[in-house]
């Protein structure tokens, strides 16, 4: 399943280089007004960050939500709390785009990330050029060597790297990348099956100054809350906002203390 998802993004990355030449893309990245500051957005605080997502579907369950206008729920998230905004941009199986992010960008002020299967440095300048402050490396979908320049070429254009973890080895490699927004999955993106108690067994290896983001199996705020005490500074969220009340479910999130 991983696999298939990177290569049809990688598939559908080289049919817009095809419509948008790289230097005309360099050009647009590099025109953008800087980057978002992030790290200390998402550690500062006593309660718990929200990264509010905009999903309108997923491999595992299919569709979530149309969200005819991701603009509007963009803005509902920033007045509920959310700390930062996660733009899926997969076409085919998360149903997302670029021209989301673009929008989304122009509506609200607080950091936006990239979320997609990013294996290529064109996918990074996209990113840069639509306004994302943050971009998704998946350490389960690339090797150490791709990773590293990935995440250089990332803060090169000012932006900050969200490295994404499933296991103990990941961590480590993470950590080895000196991640500083690391975040565990309890959804495996091998099987899709989801652990929720992922995040308690992994979080103590992560040294204290790294953000810890737990990310999937967030329905409600007892989730929030197991969350936070097993050391998460920011919980993901995606489909239980998409499917249900996001600015009420926002507030009772973001009022959950740090631990």
């Amino acid at each position: 399943m991983l696999a298939d998802l990177y290569a049809g993004a990688l598939a559908d990355a080289a049919d817009r280089a095809v419509a948008k030449p790289l230097k005309t893309l360099e050009f647009e990245a590099l025109a953008q007004v800087p980057a978002l500051e992030v790290v200390e957005t998402l550690r500062s605080g006593h309660h718990i960050r929200v990264l509010a997502e905009i999903k309108r579907a997923s491999p595992s369950r299919g569709d979530l939500n149309a969200i005819d206008d991701p603009v509007e729920l963009a803005r509902v998230y920033e007045s509920a709390g959310a700390s930062a905004i996660s733009v899926l941009t997969e076409e085919r199986r998360f149903k997302g785009s670029l021209s989301d992010l673009t929008a989304v960008r122009k509506a609200v002020s607080v950091p936006l990330l990239r979320k997609d299967f990013i294996a290529n440095e064109q996918q990074i300048l996209e990113a840069r050029a639509c306004g994302a402050d943050i971009v998704l490396l998946i350490v389960a979908g690339l090797d150490m060597q791709t990773l590293s320049r990935l995440k250089t070429f990332i803060e090169q254009l000012g932006m900050t790297a969200f490295v994404e973890t499933h296991s103990e080895d990941e961590v480590k490699k993470a950590l080895e990348l000196d991640a500083k927004l690391l975040g565990i999955n309890a959804r495996d993106l091998t099987t899709f099956e989801t652990d929720r108690n992922l995040f308690a067994k992994l979080s103590p290896s992560i040294p204290v100054g790294v953000v810890k983001i737990a990310e999937s199996a967030v329905r409600t705020v007892a989730d929030v809350r197991d969350y936070a005490n097993a050391g998460a500074e920011v919980v993901l969220v995606g489909e239980a906002l998409v499917t249900g009340d996001p600015e009420s479910l926002l507030r009772e999130f973001t009022s959950v203390p740090k631990v």
